[in-house]
């Protein structure tokens, strides 16, 4: 298996910007215990980044190197253009960070909390209640702006969590594991959040244990595993990394079917449903081969399914130390 994906683009082909973050073989240990042995990431502005990893994989260490709150044993790091190593502070002034646990005081307001994180910002007062009232709508906690933040659900907590590190107006955020803890519809909520940041060009660098977030969410992925990076790429990237793709033509006409399984190649028939199977990595390029062959010998098909491995394949296939994941979850299945 391929240990990573190489790309210069973004999902849509467009040249990527200068790297928000950058790291170069960075490492970090504990006593005997390899946390980090020699990463490398490139994160361009204006992009979400996500860091895969089961739990003790090391990414929050990451996270806490790249936001200067540890050091690293090891590494040329690079945060907003500033040296980690030589100016540290100026990564602090360019960055904003929300931790896995909400940095709320609970025994005072949400208003109270933002005017809080403005003083910290050394903002005068008056900017500070304009900054506050703004992010205090954006996020839609006005009602409860005056309410103990002990008595906000989880998921207005994190959405005061992270309206208070935007206060510094920062153009690069760590998000920890952000959403854990979330019921689905206010992790949707927060994703919504996510993309209209990245849609102002803010730079967001992502740690999650939701797959679907990452797939949701990042132009591109990497998988961390026993302090390496396994494999890197866009999520489309990452799954054809996986075997186990596949074309399913489906056929209604018993001749038409019986006419393309005795032509095609490499086919797993299905007599009773008059389907065929054919291995695929579900490329454009090879669809078109397909639909190609299927219009020069006059068969159409009734029903063409696209089946790709998702990202738990690719997860589990990559942080299990073998080459074939044991398919715990069924192949997606997008009808064409």
């Amino acid at each position: 298996m391929p240990s990573s994906v190489m790309s210069t683009s973004n999902r849509d082909g467009s040249p990527q910007p200068p790297a928000a973050v950058s790291a170069v073989g960075l490492r970090k240990s504990y006593g005997d215990k390899v946390v980090l042995d020699g990463i490398d990431l490139s994160i361009p502005a204006g992009s979400v980044f996500a860091l895969l990893g089961p739990n003790g994989a090391g990414k929050t260490t990451a996270v806490k190197i790249l936001s200067t709150l540890i050091t690293a044993d090891a590494g040329d790091l690079h945060v907003g253009g500033h040296d980690l190593a030589t100016d540290p502070q100026a990564v602090r002034a360019a960055i904003g960070v929300t931790g896995q646990f909400s940095a709320v005081d609970g025994l005072i307001t949400g208003e109270e909390n933002m005017l809080l994180m403005a003083d910290l910002h050394h903002l005068s007062k008056s900017e500070g209640r304009r900054v506050a009232a703004e992010l205090l709508e954006r996020f839609d906690l006005v009602d409860a702006a005056k309410k103990p933040a002990s008595t906000y659900s989880g998921g207005m907590k994190r959405r005061l969590d992270l309206a208070m590190t935007l206060v510094g107006n920062p153009r690069i955020i760590f998000l920890d594991e952000p959403t854990t803890g979330l019921d689905p519809r206010s992790r949707h909520n927060m994703w919504n959040i996510i993309r209209n940041l990245v849609a102002g060009g803010v730079t967001v660098f992502l740690t999650t244990q939701y797959l679907e977030e990452a797939d949701e969410l990042a132009d591109r992925i990497a998988v961390l595993s026993d302090g390496r990076i396994a494999a890197e790429g866009s999520a489309e990237e990452l799954k054809r990394l996986i075997p186990g793709g596949h074309i399913r033509l489906r056929f209604t006409d018993p001749a038409a079917y019986q006419a393309a399984a005795v032509a095609l190649r490499e086919v797993t028939r299905d007599d009773e449903a008059l389907s065929l199977q054919i291995p695929s990595d579900g490329t454009q390029r090879e669809l078109r081969s397909i639909l190609d062959w299927l219009d020069s010998a006059g068969i159409e098909a009734d029903e063409l399914t696209v089946h790709t491995p998702d990202l738990d394949d690719v997860f589990f296939a990559l942080t299990s130390g073998t080459s074939v994941p044991n398919q715990p979850n069924q192949p997606k299945e997008n009808v064409r």
